[in-house]
């Protein structure tokens, strides 16, 4: 596969603001999603620094986005709270594609059809870099979490449920 071909478009968006990454591959079933955690032992990477992306809509009927870490669940309490909103759901499945762009298991906060207000959880501002989808199943992109908050104009709020 050339170069060329296995850029996405989350990657051509990182290019073009030249914002550092890195990308990771990992092996798939054509067109089944891989959860996260399992994304992350087949990286050989610390489930702590992958990111899943999670879509909800809001009571007002808006869209929010929310980077999380892949073991950990969306506190929907705290993600309203987050976003000025009574209450937010998770989007169903098959509505994914045409909110997004995306498919499921391969959902980038990065290259949205629309830019959504993206909110990404506190626990990612200590590390150095984190990763999130590409925008394929099957490819990673390894960044400065500041680096996502900058490119998707978003912001930092503790929005997962407490490890015990």
């Amino acid at each position: 596969m050339s170069k060329k071909e296995i850029k996405t478009n989350a990657m051509r968006i990182l290019d073009r603001e030249k914002v550092g990454y890195k990308t990771y591959f990992y092996e798939h079933e054509e067109g089944v999603a891989v959860d996260g955690a399992s994304v992350a032992k087949m990286l050989c990477q610390d489930p702590e620094k992958v990111f899943k992306t999670l879509v909800t809509q809001g009571k007002s009927k808006n869209y929010f986005v929310f980077v999380i870490p892949v073991e950990k669940e969306l506190d929907l309490k705290s993600a309203a709270l987050a976003v000025g909103e009574k209450s937010v759901e998770m989007i169903p499945v098959k509505e994914i594609n045409n909110v997004t762009g995306y498919i499921r298991g391969g959902c980038s906060p990065i290259g949205m059809k629309k830019q959504l207000v993206t909110v990404v959880d506190i626990s990612a501002r200590d590390k150095e870099t984190i990763m999130v989808s590409a925008g394929k199943i099957g490819a990673q992109v390894e960044l400065p979490p500041d680096s996502l908050i900058a490119l998707t104009k978003g912001k930092y709020a503790s929005v997962t449920f407490q490890s015990i």
